[in-house]
């Protein structure tokens, strides 16, 4: 995000803009150095040190860095705070309890603790770890996450231990790790995933092995007492199940193969994983190393001791790519039949039997998938029913493409084709409009905004403007007025402008805000662009004399 110096008061968030300018107030910034011509660094203290860092061109902030852990926008309060610091004499911030503005030629922070690595002995340097690293075990966590490979004693315990003490040094005294917890938690554990990567470049495998299940257990462990809201444990389970699975794919002794199989058996059998979708992903990871029957015969004994029904048939499906591999023919086709309930197995089969086009099939799927699955899973169903809808349209069969095309306009929240333009292409142009008027009878005593939606859909695929204006009056808000703009402003422009203004009006006097203020300006140009200029000034008029003290609406009606 590029800041022009003379705006960027308009460009930050206010509430930002405000904690910064009270961070400068307060005098928190306790350096601030020009280290070349247009670079700047400055030290704001406030719970924590933090470094800014600025550059400038062209009286524009065309780079800015905070090492603070805020995330939730492009500017932290610490980088405003020196904005503030940079543009006091501007601003007129400039008296006697401000600090004043230090420019001096010095070197950064980088460059220093460079020239300072150079100058320190070997001997200082190892005093230095060892003894800091005895007080400080964020410092003693990070130094062995980054280094720890090098050591020669490496285990899975190995770095179980490491990650675990990160976990617990994160943890706060409530037992739990907060979201500030979870940051210096991100930080710390990420060189695991850079040293295995490394690894698994240089054919390191055993070392993969040891990070990945290590990384697997720990983090399963830690969704119990962390704050995973910004999936940060999730994002290190995937990617620990993501290295097992690269792992498999490389070339391993059959030793090394048994190790990694016997392990995702185990972790399965003890449910360590139980209830997360790694539960399931651990036996995955084991089928791809496997290459005879007795091995997947082993996956399929697991397999049948899922429970849940989501689950279950999750392990339904995954049994049958299994059964597929190294059973015989009768032994499929059993298992299907038995199974043809699991809607995975039915889309299987029916793309199968389209495929080969044995459309009588994909008729007999279809309509018992619709039977199975009306009462509990409606969604279901309408897939069933676009697999009839493509047979007939195969074969022609107009009575039975109205059937199923109807059924799936009306309640279809995610169609797969077009099925009105499936009905105009299949109606004769004489009895359109009434087969239209008979839909529109049969929704619309059903109370849900999804019939409300397929009724407008109707009106402008009809280009029924005059219906369309009258069920927009019947639903009226500043956003169904702009929904339905494009369709009406040619010949309802000024009844247009006109539902703007009273709810423009309704919306100023019921809200306070400048986000609010910028709502309403963005609805006032929506006037302007419909031709209502005259009743768009009256409006900014008569709001600037209604609400005088309101400094951020003035601000905002300004720019209209």
């Amino acid at each position: 995000m590029k800041i022009p110096l003379n705006e960027f008061e308009q460009l930050i968030d206010e509430k930002i803009l405000k904690r910064g300018l009270s961070y400068f107030k307060e005098g928190v910034i306790t350096d601030f150095s020009e280290i070349s011509n247009g670079e700047y660094e400055a030290i704001v203290s406030g719970a924590e040190e933090y470094t800014v860092q600025l550059k400038i061109s062209n009286n524009t902030i065309i780079e800015h860095n905070c090492d603070c852990p805020f995330d939730m926008g492009p500017v932290c309060k610490h980088i405003v705070a020196v904005i503030f610091q940079l543009q006091q004499n501007e601003l007129e911030l400039n008296n006697p309890n401000l600090p004043k503005l230090i420019k001096k030629k010095t070197k950064s922070v980088p460059q220093q603790i460079k020239e300072l690595l150079q100058a320190i002995s070997h001997k200082e340097l190892i005093e230095f770890v060892q003894e800091n690293s005895k007080k400080d075990k964020k410092f003693k966590n990070y130094f062995l996450a980054s280094f720890g490979h090098l050591s020669k004693n490496q285990s899975k315990e190995f770095y179980q231990k490491q990650i675990h003490s990160i976990l617990q040094t994160a943890t706060g005294r409530d037992g739990w790790i907060d979201w500030a917890g979870m940051k210096y938690v991100v930080n710390t554990t990420e060189p695991f995933l850079e040293n295995a990567e490394k690894y698994l470049a240089n054919n390191n495998f055993q070392n993969v092995f040891f990070i990945s299940t290590a990384l697997l257990e720990e983090m399963t462990e830690a969704f119990q007492y962390g704050d995973d809201s910004n999936g940060d444990l999730g994002y290190f389970v995937e990617s620990a199940m993501e290295l097992l699975s690269k792992l498999t794919k490389e070339k391993l002794s059959d030793a090394f193969k048994k190790e990694i199989f016997e392990y995702c058996i185990s972790m399965f059998k003890n449910q360590l994983f139980e209830g997360w979708d790694w539960h399931l992903g651990i036996l995955h990871i084991a089928c791809e190393l496997i290459e005879k029957e007795d091995e997947a015969d082993i996956i399929i004994n697991c397999l049948d001791t899922v429970n849940g029904k989501y689950e279950r048939e999750q392990a339904q499906s995954f049994k049958l790519d299994l059964i597929r591999k190294f059973k015989d023919e009768k032994e499929i086709e059993k298992f299907i039949n038995k199974h043809i309930s699991n809607s995975s197995i039915r889309k299987q089969e029916i793309e199968k039997a389209f495929e080969s086009k044995n459309f009588d099939r994909v008729i007999n799927l279809s309509k018992d998938g619709i039977k199975c699955d009306e009462k509990d899973k409606p969604g279901l169903v309408k897939d069933w029913y676009n697999w009839l809808l493509i047979v007939a349209q195969l074969k022609k069969d107009v009575p039975k493409i109205i059937k199923y095309a109807r059924f799936l306009f009306i309640d279809n929240f995610h169609p797969e084709q077009d099925y009105y333009q499936i009905l105009k292409d299949n109606i004769d142009n004489a009895k359109w409009h009434l087969f239209l008027e008979e839909i529109i009878k049969e929704i619309t005593p059903k109370d849900r905004w999804t019939y409300t939606d397929l009724i407008r859909k109707i009106y402008i695929y009809e280009k029924w403007w005059d219906r369309l204006f009258i069920m927009l009056k019947q639903n009226l808000s500043m956003e169904n007025i702009e929904h339905n703009e494009q369709y009406l402003s040619k010949d309802y422009s000024a009844e247009l402008i006109e539902l703007y203004s009273e709810r423009i009006t309704n919306y100023v006097e019921k809200y306070i805000g400048r986000n609010h203020y910028q709502t309403a300006c963005k609805y006032l140009r929506r006037m302007k662009k419909l031709g209502g200029n005259i009743q768009v000034n009256k409006l900014i008029e008569f709001f600037r004399k209604e609400y005088p003290k309101r400094k951020a609406l003035i601000d905002e009606l300004n720019q209209v």
